[in-house]
């Protein structure tokens, strides 16, 4: 395996893909060229250990200059990242593992780094464009329309899926005391062990773009563990939720509920009914989403950004 092959497993199983991650990575990298390795994550956490040496934006910005880039990656660099030491003594553990095996070309895995770099800054986000004179399942309509085009040119893609996921986690965090644990669009439930995309108190919540039977015996187990479904989809899937509960006779037993006005209706409740509420209430359930693309994926053309 080469070590780009290493780099892309280990980024992968290690959820290593928002800017965030990409920050620790740099910046441990480059501790790793002053000190040599091994490194031990100890003599990298600030006192207190609530922080990782050196991580900030000047000490990014500056790795980002010897490669020719001047963009800001991440205004606090990093450092105000979840999970940042957690990132930094994983990466650490990758690191030694390596020089374990041999010698360790530290240059080239920075590049490797500054190709992620390069990646985040070229791909183009998804517009929300918020009009005043449309309605809000009109808005949320036009974002997932730009998702069918791209996922049309993009075979095998889920980015309807993906997008729709995390718009529901980030409309459900804006709700909640605590945020919820979120996943890749791609983890399958079986894999994680959970009953749903989204488990809060006893209800399941499952967001797809197509249910299907499996979806439906996944529901009906719910239901055989006092766990109570609730499916989020577009308007076309719901129909096809319930003629496929009907086959197994759950369809009084399960909740459906199409996307657009599932995340409309919030979006007029959290802001109270008023125009600046709702605008406010808008930029709060996008800068969730971009919070969550950025930590569970690795396609940063995911994010969304807001057009006045």
């Amino acid at each position: 395996m080469s070590i780009g092959d290493e780099l892309k497993e280990f980024a992968r199983n290690n959820a290593m893909r928002g800017k965030g991650a990409i920050c620790v990575a740099l910046v441990v990298t480059r501790h790793g060229k002053t000190l040599g390795l091994p490194l031990d994550p100890e003599k990298l956490l600030t006192e207190g250990g609530g922080q990782v040496m050196g991580l900030g934006k000047a000490a990014v910005q500056g790795i980002l200059k010897d490669h020719g880039l001047t963009r800001v990656l991440a205004e606090e660099g990093g450092r105000t990242s979840r999970g940042s030491v957690g990132n930094m003594r994983n990466y650490i553990a990758f690191l030694n593992y390596l020089n374990s095996k041999g010698s360790v070309d530290l240059d080239q895995i920075e590049e490797w780094w500054m190709d992620r770099v390069r990646e985040f800054f070229a791909a183009k986000p998804f517009v929300l464009r918020l009009d005043a004179a449309k309605s809000l399942r009109a808005v949320i309509r036009d974002l997932l329309s730009q998702a069918e085009k791209r996922q049309a040119q993009a075979k095998g893609s889920t980015l309807v899926g993906t997008l729709l996921q995390h718009l529901v986690g980030a409309k459900l965090n804006l709700l909640l005391d605590s945020p919820l644990k979120h996943h890749g669009a791609n983890v399958a439930d079986e894999v994680s062990g959970r009953e749903g995309d989204f488990i809060i108190e006893d209800v399941a919540i499952h967001v797809t773009t197509a249910p299907t039977d499996a979806l439906i015996r996944k529901c009906h187990r719910n239901i055989e563990r006092g766990i109570k479904p609730l499916i989020i989809t577009t308007s076309k899937g719901s129909g096809a939720a319930y003629v496929f509960a009907e086959q197994i006779g759950i369809e009084e037993r399960i909740d459906v509920f199409e996307a657009e006005q599932f995340l409309a209706g919030n979006v007029y409740e959290i802001g109270k009914f008023a125009q600046a509420g709702r605008r406010t209430t808008v930029e709060q359930l996008i800068t969730a989403y971009n919070a969550i693309v950025d930590e569970c994926e690795t396609d940063p053309g995911l994010r969304i950004e807001i057009s006045r």
